[in-house]
């Protein structure tokens, strides 16, 4: 029973833990009253939740990561057990493990290993509704007897059971009794010589002995204890000791805790409804997962989400940059000239805008990511997909991230977090950026537009429109490629099992979606801005500084247009003199082979602000407009224009799809390498991102445009 505040002190920490799709998250929000905060684990990209008891502030609350078992095979489960054992932070004084009523005995497996743990336990018997629904009754009190924990009955959902199970928390009961599950005796023989082996003073005798038998059954346990070459050696004799008898000792643990469950929920578990009765669930599944029908119902849904992150968010984004650009218009208008205000409206506010404009993007994609979750469909794309995307080396999960991309890769790496694999999940980021976002649009739209010719192939195939459709087909192959050698010659492991429960179908809980798409929203807008705030700052200095001197104004190398005047023409010579200029003119002996001057070079270098800032850059080179966009007929006239001094065209055909392939391939966006070190935890693998790409975009270019001259295209 619970005891009264006054009896015993509050607990300082409280964990849950649960298997995925239990409606943890659910309870925690509860919990907490919805006010949490959001961070990451030391040392890892795992996101901490946390927040305050309500009613008692000096409690926290901490929401564990979903795990169906305290054997870490997954970030996720290391995590969990981690934190459970305190090798991060401190040992928990309660531990609530949140079980789905449905499905019993595998949620019990979870609970008997924290019970092994020694720690305060309360079990949250979630979803209790949809036990009755599918016509079974269990009998708490004889559960709670079984197991020797408290058992509150919630429907999460609702709110029911959960002011009983806020009471109980504050009042924990005692220590749960562990390991009362039996072990078949030859493997429970070697225990005793194994966990005197593992000397680690922090441990509990009950601890020492549960990391010994994992150590024993789980080779990714053992590997963890590499600086004890003692205990190491003694469970690797072990092994060949039971090997030499046929002991199937990898298999004793779970053996053993299904043994112990199984009587328990028999006797606590009561069936209405015969077992064979097909549910809501089964009967739905057997349209979505259909082997023809689901792929179709998959793909559909698929460009439901493309199009709304694609398209619906172009007004917001719209009214964002017309917002951004009305304040520095204003800004300019208000105080007076100087390099000051430059910085204030150039670099500081177009620095926020560069944050902002993602986030109507961000905000729709996790609306249907969260909808998809509580419906429980999610799982199901993972399970249609997984064939295909298991020849390229990732697993059905990565659909919707990749695919994410092509509206914009920021929202598709924020979606990779999803993937329970750590070497999934940083594959896919890194070959998320090689499908053509939106960004990439503007400038497939100006060159296209600009150098090839609007004929029709066979009568009814559009050039203009086989060129775009090229360009996304050409990053969409070389995403799957980099998948396959990232995950054959760089991330290599055991392919290991692809195992995903498949949730029953629930109404979603508009309230959660909502929080989820605030909280990632803040998380990109806080971290993952200050990066790209402090890179627009400095591309607003490398742009602006030195400062052109009086004789430079016409000596830029830029032909004057009709649209030329004194204002554009002195913007040119700053672009020109600046460090980016500077730093054009440097690279365009680099960039020569793949036939770009030194324009391009410095349009391809502010380029990584964003990749569409190319087309401002030369709207201003080539002193058009500084409104300049890809249809903007001046700008596409002058590129023809342009010429060398020996009376050679800059720009050409072949010099276009040079171009065009250079952006398909590079990774010209500081926001995705911001977004990318927020996801990964370091800055290693965005630089191998961005040379290893880069190194693609200058390869294939080079070929295109030299392989054309020598085929004689001009």
């Amino acid at each position: 029973m619970a005891q009264s505040s006054g009896q015993a002190p509050l607990p300082r920490r409280i964990v849950l833990a649960g298997n995925p799709n239990v409606g943890k998250t659910t309870v925690f929000n509860y919990l907490t009253g919805l006010k949490q905060r959001v961070a990451n684990y030391p040392g890892v990209t795992v996101e901490r939740k946390s927040g305050r008891l309500v009613g008692a502030p000096q409690v926290e609350v901490i929401d564990l990561p979903g795990t169906y078992s305290l054997a870490p095979k997954s970030m996720d489960e290391q995590i969990a057990f981690d934190m459970l054992v305190g090798r991060i932070e401190q040992v928990p004084d309660v531990v609530v493990c949140v079980v789905d009523a449905t499905n019993l005995e595998r949620n019990l497996f979870l609970v008997t290993q924290v019970m092994d743990l020694g720690l305060p336990l309360i079990v949250a018997l979630n979803m209790v509704d949809a036990a009755e629904q599918a016509g079974m009754t269990i009998d708490v009190q004889l559960l709670s007897k079984a197991l020797g924990v408290p058992v509150i009955p919630t429907v999460a959902r609702r709110g029911d059971g959960l002011d009983e199970l806020r009471a109980q928390v504050r009042c924990p009961p005692p220590v749960a009794e562990g390991w009362r599950w039996p072990l078949m005796p030859v493997v429970e023989a070697r225990l005793p010589a194994l966990a005197a082996a593992l000397e680690v003073e922090d441990f509990t005798d009950l601890q020492r002995r549960m990391e010994s038998l994992r150590s024993l059954t789980e080779e990714a346990a053992l590997e963890r204890w590499t600086d004890a070459p003692r205990f190491v050696a003694a469970v690797r004799q072990a092994q060949e000791f039971l090997k030499g008898r046929n002991v199937p000792y990898r298999y004793a643990e779970v053996a053993g805790r299904y043994q112990w469950i199984k009587p328990i929920v028999h006797q606590a578990t009561k069936a209405h409804r015969p077992s064979d009765a097909p549910s809501f669930t089964d009967r739905v599944d057997a349209v979505v997962t259909h082997r023809v029908l689901g792929p179709i119902i998959f793909v559909a849904l698929l460009a439901l989400v493309f199009q709304a992150v694609f398209s619906w968010a172009v007004p917001a984004m719209d009214l964002i940059e017309e917002g951004i650009g009305r304040l520095g218009s204003t800004v300019r208008a208000l105080l007076p000239s100087g390099w000051a205000v430059d910085l204030l409206a150039d670099g500081v506010i177009t620095g926020v805008g560069n944050v902002v404009v993602f986030l109507p993007q961000i905000l729709l994609l996790f609306f249907f990511l969260g909808l998809m979750e509580d419906t429980g469909y999610m799982a199901r794309t993972a399970f249609i997909m997984d064939k295909v995307m298991k020849r390229v080396g990732l697993n059905g999960r990565s659909v919707l991230p990749l695919l994410s991309s092509y509206a914009c890769a920021i929202p598709g790496i924020m979606a990779a977090r999803t993937l329970d694999s750590e070497r999934d999940r940083l594959i896919t980021i890194m070959v998320a950026p090689l499908m053509s976002c939106s960004a990439r649009l503007p400038v497939y739209t100006l060159f296209i537009a600009a150098f090839i010719p609007s004929g029709k192939l066979f009568g009814f195939a559009d050039y203009q429109g086989l060129a775009m459709f090229s360009m996304y087909l050409m990053g969409t192959v070389m995403a799957v490629i980099a998948a396959w050698f990232l995950r054959r010659f760089v991330f290599k492991g055991s392919e290991g099992y692809f195992v995903m429960e498949l949730p029953p179908y629930r109404r979603p809980r508009l309230r959660q979606v909502l929080l989820r798409m605030v909280q990632r929203s803040q998380i990109f807008a806080v971290r993952a801005g200050k990066i790209i705030f402090t890179c627009s700052v400095v591309l607003w200095f490398l742009a602006s500084f030195p400062k052109p001197g009086p004789t430079e104004v016409n000596t830029s190398g830029v032909a004057a247009g009709p649209a030329a005047d004194s204002v554009y023409a002195a913007q040119t010579a700053e672009i020109h003199s600046s460090f980016i200029g500077l730093l054009g003119r440097a690279l365009e002996p680099v960039m020569a082979p793949l036939g770009f001057d030194w324009k391009m070079s410095a349009g391809i270098v502010t380029a990584f602000a964003a990749r569409e800032v190319i087309i401002s850059t030369l709207g201003i080179i080539y002193s058009v407009s500084e409104e300049a966009d890809e249809s903007n007929i001046a700008l596409r006239d002058q590129l023809k224009a342009d010429t060398y001094p020996d009376g050679r065209p800059v720009f050409t055909p072949l010099v276009a799809v040079s171009l065009l392939v250079f952006f398909v391939f590079a990774l010209q966006c500081m926001s995705t390498l911001a977004i990318a070190r927020r996801e990964t935890g370091t800055w290693l693998w965005p630089a191998v991102m961005w040379l290893y790409m880069t190194a693609l975009a200058y390869l294939f270019s080079l070929i295109i445009y030299q392989g054309g001259r020598l085929l004689g295209f001009a």
